[in-house]
């Protein structure tokens, strides 16, 4: 395991190697590490190392060494969590149904522009969340339950479109934990967000369930506000052509006739 995660963790950084190779540190680092494995490996170099093992072997680690690699190997672990997870332990995604709508970097903005009457309530989220994904059928059957004209649900992958992430001041950073965060949106601004963001740029304890949401948002108040205003909006008086009325026929004419 010691020697599995680091390879798992460099298979899926293969494309941003060559970013880290340009900075001299890593390089260097690099360039000690295989130093490392080299000097007490090679044969005609090991032999004049001191050990520490019972068999005297001075060509193989010792218990000194080994605790210090496994210690090692935990801290690569910890600082490449966030890629472990993706790779090992990635929780599965939400493929129910639901009425949201999904931006990108360019569409968020356009949508909350586009008509003020429509009241917006939009999730920053990113894959590699546990939170995230557990709270994505949760704000499915929100949407399922509250969607309508004046009243929608939009997410954004903060993950994938970070520059989103910094305009609506929303930390992708696990120590924070902001993910997910719901923010209300009316006439285009922010109106409330949850979590809460405290003085140190972390976020205020709070519980993303069903009732929690409906409650916080008061999305039944909302939902009937929408409902009207999609109703005024459809009830506009129409011209309705006026039926002709038949005239009586008059008694003489119908003698006549007959």
């Amino acid at each position: 395991m010691a020697v599995l995660a680091p390879l798992i963790a460099l298979v899926y950084s293969v494309p941003r190697l060559s970013r880290w190779l340009a900075r001299p540190y890593y390089l260097l680092s690099a360039l000690l590490s295989a130093a490392f494995l080299l000097v007490r490996k090679l044969p005609p170099v090991c032999h004049s190392l001191p050990t520490q093992r019972e068999d005297g072997n001075p060509c193989d680690f010792d218990w000194r060494e080994v605790e210090i690699l496994m210690f090692l190997s935990a801290i690569v672990m910890m600082k490449n969590r966030r890629s472990m997870f993706l790779m090992t332990c990635k929780p599965p995604l939400y493929m129910g149904p639901e009425y949201i709508k999904y931006f990108n970097d360019k569409t968020i903005d356009e949508e909350l522009e586009q008509d003020k009457r429509v009241t917006w309530i939009v999730e920053f989220f990113a894959n590699w969340s546990n939170d995230c994904q557990s709270f994505a059928p949760i704000y499915a059957d929100l949407s399922l339950k509250y969607n309508c004209t004046g009243l929608n649900f939009g997410k954004v992958d903060v993950g994938r479109y970070t520059d989103v992430s910094t305009r609506y001041k929303v930390s992708m950073s696990p120590l924070t934990k902001q993910l997910p965060t719901l923010i209300l949106f009316q006439g285009g601004k922010e109106v409330m967000r949850r979590p809460q963001i405290d003085k140190k740029g972390r976020a205020v304890s709070w519980t993303f369930s069903e009732e929690n949401v409906i409650r916080e948002f008061n999305l039944n108040e909302l939902y009937q506000r929408a409902k009207k205003l999609s109703k005024a909006g459809d009830n506009t008086p129409e011209e309705h052509p006026v039926a002709p009325v038949p005239t009586a026929v008059p008694d003489e004419e119908s003698k006549k006739d007959k």
